[in-house]
């Protein structure tokens, strides 16, 4: 089977051909053969596959301005440059004044942990909130006056529960992105997790830390688990157009005091090693890492220079460290409990597919994709526009 690509290209050359000519006149091939050829599937793969190897190649159209032109576009970009300097100060800004509210922000946090542990039981008014649930199920127990006795022994069964069981690691294996990271094994130590908080520095470094509140348990004596993450703010000198806000550029675990025996980052395996003269064989024991959440709190170690280059494995770890300790600020500490009711989580999947709806350039063909389009060429080419 012919290449449809290169047949296209044959046949187009010859309708050109054959309509130009004086001599062969008689010999028009009918309107209708280039919208025939359109319809053809293969001819448009092989047109679509030429387009998309196109995209974002340079046309030559900014190098063919005239000098004076070209002139003119560096001072735009002086101009750009202190645009993009006006706005790392706002963003500089926006940071502060987050750490103010955060400030107004913090009083609620604390009565929340205070239910979720158990500290304190809300009255009637502060659980009042409406729910179509609870409004069925008192319907049903208003019906089912014969199980009133078993009920209450029920009810007297719930009171020994105290606050919300639970509540930090049902949001962790909620959200898929810290599921992946939790195991098994980790399971009964985030149990003993009780609240995380969240403290921010304002400046040298700007940044925030995580704080991971835990009650004693048999695994390790920290109370405490922290999480720090420096940001920086300012558009890089080889690259200044490529800043969109404050990056996170390293981060700070902390040292876990394990019990003897209970470090769960950390496994034994027993591996055969052979003599090289002798050629007696030994088993031995390796203590190897293990997957486990608590590998969070020892990440990768950063250069103190945030220009510094890192290997592209242990840019990967940091890439996901990152964003997992933003989301763990941005929008899990503030909207704890629609994470552990599921509802925050059905309102981003809902936002996902309503910006896959609207992607109307999928293949990225638009001409604000082209650093070099030509507007004079569209102009004159309005039959090449997408309709």
């Amino acid at each position: 089977m012919a290449d449809p690509e290169k047949q296209m290209i044959v046949e187009d050359g010859s309708e050109h051909e054959d309509v130009s000519s004086d001599e062969d006149g008689d010999k028009v091939i009918p309107a209708t053969t280039a919208a025939s050829l359109l319809q053809d599937p293969a001819v448009m793969a092989a047109l679509q596959g030429k387009l998309g190897s196109m995209v974002g190649q340079a046309s030559g159209y900014i190098q063919s301005l005239p000098a004076p032109v070209k002139k003119r576009i560096k001072a735009l970009k002086k101009i750009q440059l202190e645009a993009t300097k006006i706005e790392a100060q706002f963003y500089e800004e926006v940071h502060l004044l987050e750490c103010k509210y955060h400030e107004k922000f913090g009083p609620l946090y604390t009565k929340r942990a205070t239910i979720t542990k158990g500290d304190y039981e809300p009255n009637e008014d502060e659980c009042e909130w409406p729910s179509d649930s609870e409004d069925e199920e008192e319907a049903a127990l208003a019906e089912e006056v014969k199980e009133k006795a078993k009920l209450e022994e029920a009810k007297e069964e719930d009171k020994d529960i105290k606050g919300i069981p639970s509540f930090w690691l049902t949001i962790f294996k909620n959200v898929e992105m810290i599921a992946d990271m939790v195991q098994e094994a980790d399971e009964p130590v985030l149990e003993a997790l009780n609240d995380i908080t969240v403290t921010f520095s304002e400046k040298n470094p700007m940044g925030f830390t995580l704080h991971f509140h835990f009650l004693p348990n048999e695994y390790f004596t920290n109370t405490i688990l922290t999480k720090s993450y420096e940001l920086k703010c300012e558009p890089q000198e080889d690259d200044p157009f490529s800043f969109e806000g404050p990056e996170i550029f390293k981060c700070t675990g902390c040292a876990i005091d394990w019990s003897k025996g209970k470090n769960l980052t950390v496994k034994q395996v027993k591996k055969k090693q052979k003599h090289k003269s002798k050629g007696s064989v030994r088993t031995i024991t390796k203590q190897v890492k293990a997957d486990s959440f608590f590998n969070f709190f020892d990440p990768p170690t950063v250069p103190d220079d945030p220009n510094a280059e890192v290997d592209e494995d242990t840019q990967a770890l940091l890439t996901v460290d990152f964003e997992i300790g933003h989301y763990i600020r941005e929008r899990i500490v503030p909207r704890a409990v629609l994470f552990f009711t599921g509802e925050a989580l059905d309102d981003e999947s809902d936002y996902e597919e309503e910006e896959d709806e609207d992607d109307d350039d999928e293949d990225g063909s638009g001409s604000d994709n082209d650093p070099d389009f030509d507007p004079k060429k569209a102009a004159a080419n309005p039959e090449c526009k997408q309709q």
